[in-house]
């Protein structure tokens, strides 16, 4: 396998590391406007011959085109707001295209896509990270179990595994990101029905084993993917909640409601114009990010339904921590991992189809589980 990796941020690093500890991959191209400072664990494979780093700026799509040129696939670890162009280059160029999503409206425009993709006998798989991603081959493989299924909820949470106040959080993967969960509606399904909610809001207590223990629940955007969509009507309540520690979701909503996390500029007294999400986020993220810190995500799917007559319940718990001997963090192993996994699947064949598709259509659930417990990610599943 010869793949391209776009992005060499903390996911991209990872999914480039984790496809140079397969045997089948021959090329990595880990491609990035800067390349030339690598996480600790992928240092170590600087000087082997299959990694090679990339000076590329994914605006310049002619560039992009030649870095696609004798790939079997490209792995899209670059913000969300590439995504849509990224899918048309790799599609085009008859290559393999997968990424961490989280738009929703963006995988919308990617689906549009599918019949060109068809037509080059190519996989086009957006939203393949922890959420959206993972959870979402597991809820479907849940659904898929029972007669009918009633309720599906999906709970996941990157944490620190020891909290500091005020937030009790760590940056674990772009501050950017997960401000954009916090102000954006989520859609979910209420009574069949789509329907939008607040972020932040119908906070919940949630308890996990320990030592992660109590941990609160809030709506957030983007978990589901297109899931509503596609069982609206069919099931009757589902929804996506961020788990975080206790009293996370209220000082969040403070900061949003005093419109610290506003894109519209502002102008201060000194008369100097500027955007309060901006400056938040550099005023926060260097306090938010710890190098030493160590990470734990925490996910929870459940499933509700009928089955041969009879009230089933399935569910799907993954607790996963930092890696301390290879230096890779949870949400690395947990997202990264899972990209690189999913861009492999497609370049054996094992996805089920050529076309776009989002991961809960066409990645098959039994292998991607297995391939994550070679990596040591445990998801425990339990039908009751």
């Amino acid at each position: 396998m010869r793949m391209l990796v776009l992005g060499a941020g903390l996911q991209g690093s990872a999914c480039a590391y984790d496809l140079l500890g397969s045997d089948d991959v021959e090329e990595v191209v880990l491609a990035d406007l800067r390349t030339d400072s690598l996480p600790p664990f992928l240092e170590r494979y600087r000087d082997d011959p299959r990694l090679r780093l990339l000076t590329l700026d994914a605006r310049d799509h002619d560039a992009v085109r030649r870095a696609l040129e004798g790939k079997d696939a490209c792995l899209n670890a670059l913000p969300y707001y590439f995504n849509r162009d990224m899918t048309e280059l790799a599609i085009r160029a008859g290559v393999h295209y997968c990424d961490l999503g989280g738009n929703t409206e963006i995988v919308f425009q990617q689906l549009e896509l599918d019949g060109e993709a068809r037509e080059r006998g190519v996989s086009a798989v957006p939203d393949c990270g922890l959420a959206p991603g993972m959870v979402n081959v597991l809820a479907a493989a849940g659904i898929r179990e029972l007669d009918q299924a009633n309720t599906v909820r999906l709970w996941v949470g990157g944490l620190p595994q020891h909290p500091e106040p005020p937030l009790n959080y760590q940056v674990v993967y772009s501050l950017e990101g997960v401000i954009d969960y916090y102000t954006t509606k989520s859609w979910v399904l209420r009574e069949g029905r789509l329907q939008q909610v607040e972020a932040l809001s119908e906070v919940e207590t949630v308890e996990f084993p320990e030592p992660v223990g109590t941990l609160e629940a809030f709506h957030t955007a983007g978990g589901l993917s297109t899931l509503p969509w596609k069982y609206e009507g069919r099931v009757e309540t589902m929804e996506y909640r961020t788990l975080r520690y206790p009293g996370h979701a209220q000082i969040m909503r403070a900061i949003r409601d005093l419109g610290l996390l506003d894109l519209t500029p502002v102008r201060t007294r000194a008369g100097v114009e500027v955007v309060p999400r901006d400056v938040f986020i550099a005023c926060v993220e260097p306090r938010l990010r710890r190098p030493d810190g160590r990470d734990l995500v925490a996910a929870r799917v459940e499933v509700q339904g009928v089955r041969a007559g009879q009230p089933r319940r399935i569910t799907y718990e993954l607790i996963d921590y930092y890696d301390e001997q290879t230096g890779v963090s949870a949400m690395e192993r947990t997202t990264g991992f899972s990209l690189s996994i999913t861009g492999q699947l497609q370049v054996r064949g094992r996805v089920a189809r050529p076309g776009v598709c989002t991961p809960d259509e066409c990645v098959p659930a039994e292998e991607y589980v297995a391939e994550l417990e070679r990596r040591g990610i445990r998801i425990r599943r339990q039908m009751s």
